[in-house]
């Protein structure tokens, strides 16, 4: 384990485990990396302003993009509900933050500040904000590619390290084509992380969660719209307390070595294998999005070339790296190394390791969810009950006791230890959207 750290960025600290014995033939290596990032002055998810663990503020800027489309106004509560979360997350930004609203129907309009800029937080500009979302009204339609389009337009203009997106939907994206909404994801990508919310049962989880996903942002549902404030206020809580933005996760592979996939684990599950760029000779960049304090997990499984009995190799190297932003070399944050060693030795080469055999099951289990949600809706309830049933054994097993709780709702369980459940014939929509929209959540090795 190694860190490096400058003043003005919080320190990271890379660890790895693995079981790095093979038999005879093996080639195949897992790792999981788990990254640390501490020091970024934070206090309950807001850092402090010139905080001396990071010697500055961080820059930020934030826009909401709150929609506005004709079925907000069903019911009616909902629209308020929305205004009032806005305004609780307009209130909750930290002085000095860049920020702007952005009302989303089938084109993005700008609520406040206007004229294509960013407002500065203060008392004064949180005030002018909460004043123009009491105009915002339901009509119109859904193209959210519109809303990130202006969005990206927006933060770009921002000179700030994290940029950042709230994105408020209750409806499909009907009026625009899915191309239009995942080219105007591939434009934003990389420019600005956006946490992505569904409000009532009437919006699509798949596109709730390809955006939070692309974005490198969260996703969920809030159910019941009164549940929005306090929703806001902690996602607006978690984007000031982001100090340092665009760390990627290099991996470098010597000759022969073939990466197999590369996903994080934790908090959630997402594969990151097909969003490298490559960095030089046989390295690659995955990347991670914006850090506060906080540690995330990350399986990384490469083919190594055959070897003899009693050889060992290095199988890769993993760094962290913060690009520099004037355009010289980027600054590596910390390091690990994921080893191969070759034994006759069966206790050795068979065992596997706990933090590896964890994630294994928790990535399984968002697929299994998955799967078992789509053969109920295409009505296979056979292949359903089997996948659910599967479900409910590995969050059994694992601990992973919100993802039970969800499972519950959909199924009776049986006995849990074995998987055996029945589907209910009765599901409310919500809970099996929050399943869904939740499914890839999961949970720590307990040390």
């Amino acid at each position: 384990m190694a860190n490096f750290s400058k003043s003005n960025v919080p320190q990271f600290s890379v660890e790895v485990y693995q079981n790095e014995f093979l038999p005879e033939g093996g080639r195949e290596v897992n790792g999981i990396i788990t990254v640390t990032s501490t020091g970024g002055g934070t206090t309950g998810g807001v850092p402090l302003a010139g905080s001396p663990a990071t010697g500055r503020a961080t820059g930020a800027a934030v826009v909401v993009m709150v929609d506005c489309s004709g079925s907000m106004d069903y019911p009616p509560t909902k629209m308020r509900n929305a205004r009032d979360a806005t305004a609780a997350a307009v209130d909750t930004l930290r002085d000095g933050t860049s920020f702007a609203v952005v009302a989303g129907t089938h084109v993005a309009k700008e609520v406040y500040p206007g004229n294509g800029r960013l407002a500065v937080a203060d008392a004064r500009t949180r005030a002018q904000a909460k004043e123009a979302l009491r105009r915002l009204s339901a009509g119109g339609g859904t193209a959210i590619g519109t809303w990130l389009r202006l969005a990206d337009r927006l933060l770009g203009a921002a000179d700030v390290d994290i940029r950042h997106g709230i994105l408020l939907t209750d409806g499909r994206n009907e009026h625009e084509s899915p191309e239009d909404l995942r080219a105007a994801l591939d434009a934003c990508a990389g420019r600005f992380t956006c946490d992505a919310r569904g409000v009532g049962t009437d919006w699509e989880v798949k596109e709730v969660t390809a955006i939070a996903s692309a974005l490198l942002g969260t996703a969920d549902i809030v159910a019941d719209p009164a549940g929005l404030a306090a929703d806001f206020t902690h996602m607006m809580e978690n984007a000031m307390g982001k100090e340092v933005a665009d760390v990627a996760l290099r991996l470098w592979t010597p000759v022969g070595v073939k990466i197999k996939y590369v996903k994080q684990v934790a908090p959630t599950v997402a594969d990151l294998t097909d969003r490298r760029t490559e960095a030089g000779p046989r390295a690659g960049d995955y990347p991670t999005g914006s850090w506060g304090d906080e540690s995330r997990d990350y399986h990384v499984c490469v083919r190594v070339p055959e070897a003899g009995i009693g050889q060992e190799m290095l199988a890769a190297r993993v760094s962290l790296i913060l690009p520099d932003p004037a355009g010289g070399a980027p600054q590596t944050l910390s390091q690990g190394l994921v080893r191969a060693v070759w034994t006759d030795d069966m206790a050795a080469s068979t065992s596997i390791n706990p933090q590896v055999a964890h994630y294994t099951g928790q990535a399984e289990l968002a697929q299994v969810i998955q799967q078992g949600l789509d053969a109920r809706k295409s009505g296979d309830f056979d292949g359903a009950t089997a996948k659910l049933g599967r479900a409910v054994q590995l969050a059994s097993a694992s601990g992973n006791e919100d993802t039970a709780k969800l499972l519950s709702k959909v199924v009776d369980v049986v006995d849990a230890a074995t998987g055996t459940v029945r589907l209910k014939a009765k599901v409310a929509e919500a809970d099996e959207m929050t399943l869904e929209t939740r499914s890839t959540k999961t949970v720590r090795v307990k040390k």
